[in-house]
This record gives structure tokens, sequence and C-alpha cells, in this order.
């Protein structure tokens, strides 16, 4: 309405001659609905929350179902973890991208190998967007992608979006997060070890990135000067046994105010060579407005021809000629 409103005002403020609309008219309304989708984000549906949380499996006393938790694959082989954000969106590790290959997800089950898929979906890949910043595994920066997926994912009990956190949001060290991924349970540090077959989850603590830093300065003869935790990472740590191989690009999630959000996303494998050493993700912050920036670009782009076409027609009045 208020679009609505705003065409009117400027069609009666000004005489015919003086609007400068003209044929640009259809470019003004291409600005205004690109500012109401910045303004909106994904709000889910009556019947769904706005972010998912995790539950309780009926069926198990110990298991609990992340409705967020995505399998990225090739040819139906488990290759990393990602988080679904937005019903066509998962975001994962850019490390976790390999070339031009085709990828699918799966949503909705905690098995890695799911016996039937009433519950579960499994959606091809449409596009992929890794960020302009990523430099490649030998200094890992900017690792993060977006997964665009060709049909928007059935919202359900099991299919829910982990929020994405503002940008202004401060992770304190300390704050309780969890980890989930297919990772290596019993057979860590073994060449080729199978992955677990049940979504496997721990809890961890936010850790100062200066002492994850010096943790990893012991291992690597590398000048004091050059930090390898940088501002745009997070570490967490449980102490004891972290997630491994598989987990790359899975989910840190955090419980703030009664809401779960997308924290970090599991970068550093190498994070898997002691138990002590503390997992290092992309801390999300840093990458929520290009992320959403990404998606709201992408849902415009996305009309039919036909669709604007139909809009111009109908503000047409309004707007001028």
């Amino acid at each position: 309405m208020w679009l609505m409103a705003l065409s009117l005002s400027l069609h009666s403020a000004e005489p015919e001659a003086s609007r400068p609309w003209g044929r640009g008219g259809c470019f003004l309304l291409l600005l205004l609905l690109r500012l109401l989708r910045l303004s909106s984000g994904y709000k889910g549906n009556t019947n769904t929350p706005v972010c998912g949380k995790p539950w309780w499996s009926e069926d198990s006393e110990i298991s609990r179902h992340w409705p967020w938790e995505a399998s990225l694959r090739i040819n139906n082989e488990h290759v990393c973890g990602g988080a679904l954000i937005d019903p066509r969106w998962v975001v994962t590790a850019a490390h976790c991208i390999q070339g031009t290959k085709k990828y699918s997800v799966i949503l909705g089950t905690s098995k890695l190998k799911p016996g039937n898929f009433t519950t579960a979906l499994l959606i091809p890949v449409k596009d992929i967007i890794i960020h302009p910043k990523y430099w490649g595994r030998t200094f890992i920066m900017g690792d993060v992608a977006l997964l665009q997926l060709y049909i928007p994912a059935t919202i359900s009990k099991y299919v829910q979006p982990i929020c994405l956190p503002e940008p202004n949001y401060n992770l304190k060290v300390g704050t309780q997060c969890w980890v989930t991924g297919w990772g290596q349970v019993k057979q860590r540090f073994i060449a080729n070890a199978t992955l677990s077959p049940d979504l496997q989850a721990a809890e961890v603590f936010i850790m100062n990135n200066k002492k994850c830093n010096q943790i990893y300065r012991k291992e690597l003869i590398i000048p004091q000067i050059v930090p390898l935790v940088l501002g745009n990472m997070v570490c967490a740590t449980n102490y004891g046994e972290n997630l491994c191989s598989g987990d790359s690009g899975g989910p840190l999630a955090c419980e703030l105010q009664d809401k779960w959000i997308l924290a970090g996303v599991l970068s550093w494998e190498k994070a898997c060579s002691r138990t002590q050493n503390p997992d290092v993700f992309t801390r999300v912050t840093e990458y929520s407005k290009w992320i959403k920036s990404q998606i709201d670009s992408r849902a415009l782009s996305g009309l039919h021809p036909s669709t604007w076409l139909l809009l111009c027609w109908l503000l047409h009045p309004l707007i001028g000629s």
C-alpha cells in the first residue's frame, strides 16, 4: 500500500511536463521493490517459526534433531556439511566446492544414508556463489559459500532454517554453542576413516581468538607478526573430542534469546589434528550483509520478465509514461 501511496503522491506533486519519470518509471519500481525485499528477509509463515529450533527425536532418548542441518553431496556421497538459512539457500564453506561438479543437498534427516525420503529432501544445487575474498586452502580467508537450490525446500517439522546473526552481534567468549556433523567418531585420526551413520553433536564454548591463535602458532614456524586466526574467524572448543573430517562447512549454532543463529561455518580441517585443538569457523557476522545481498539480488533477478511488464503496466498511470 505504501508503494501505491508514494506513487500517487509523486504523480500529484508535479505537473506532467516536469515529472522526470517517463520510461524510467519501471526503474523506480525496481528500486522500490528492492528496498522492500531488503527490509523483509525470510519471515516463514503462520505455521512455521522464523528460526528453527533443535528438538528431541521421538524414537530416541539421546538424539536431537537439528532441522537446518544439510549434507552437501557429489554423486550422492557426503562431502561437507551446511546449514539452511532460507528455503532456497544453504550456507557452507568455500573450500568444500570442487570445481564445476554437480552438487545436491539432503535436508530433514540425521542419517548419512536415509533409508526413505518420508521426511528427508534431496534437492539439486542450481548455483554456487563463493565469497570473492576466498583465497583457497593455503591461507583461508572468506571461507564461505552460498548454495542456491533448484526448488525451495518444503518447510516442515524436520526442515527449518537457522537465522543469520546481525552484523553487530557480539559473540562473547564462553558462550555455549553446538557444532554438528557426520564426522569420524572413534577412529578420528586414521586416514579415510568411516563417517558416522548418524549426525553427531558436540557442545562447545567460544574461545578467545588470541588464545586460539597461540595454540596454532606453537605448531607452525611463522613470524609472530603474522596472525593465523583473524578477526573474520571464531574459535570454539569443548576441551576434548572435537568434530572432524566430514564436518567442514557445518554450522556452529548458538541460542540467543530463545532464537538459534548461525554463528560460524566450520573452516579449518586441520583443527582435527589433535583433540586439544579448537575448531576454527568462519565468523558469520562478518559476512551477514554479503549473504543477504546475494540472496536479495538473486530473488529480484529471478522474476520472470512478464512479471515486470505486468507490474509496470499496472503502475503505468501512477508513475507516468
